[in-house]
């Protein structure tokens, strides 16, 4: 069996956002009650990532690491089309990762007791950003 979803949301700027409610209630929905959910970021200045759920302190130093690995505005970028944060976030989305996959187990999202599914904003404006969910098992 297969379930294709799409989903949409709203970022205030640069930072993570707890995305791990609207892919579970996804999951539960769809039927499947032992397979996979791939999950897919269609963009190409922001991430997913699976990341410690519990302490907020976690993502803050995530995002503090990499605005020391990769700057707004470095000198060394030639594209510049959108603003000082354009090719850092492109960089910063490389760096991570564009999809996921989780398992389903007997119709729920199996993470870890301490895992959430968050999108990582890379830009320092609001977006809205798309996610593309399948879901497929039995």
């Amino acid at each position: 069996m297969l379930h294709q979803k799409k989903l949409r949301f709203s970022t205030t700027g640069r930072g993570t956002y707890n995305i791990t409610r609207q892919i579970t209630d996804a999951i539960e929905s769809s039927g499947i009650k032992f397979g996979i959910c791939h999950i897919f970021i269609q963009h190409t200045s922001a991430s997913l990532i699976l990341c410690e759920n519990a302490d907020p302190t976690v993502r803050e130093d995530l995002n503090a690491y990499m605005a020391r690995l990769v700057k707004d505005g470095d000198s060394i970028f030639k594209h510049k089309d959108e603003g000082p944060d354009d090719m850092s976030a492109h960089i910063r989305t490389i760096l991570t990762q564009s999809s996921l996959s989780i398992p389903v187990y007997k119709g729920k999202c199996d993470l870890g007791l301490w895992q959430g599914i968050f999108l990582w904003e890379h830009r320092t404006s609001s977006h809205k950003r798309n996610i593309a969910l399948t879901i497929m098992g039995e």
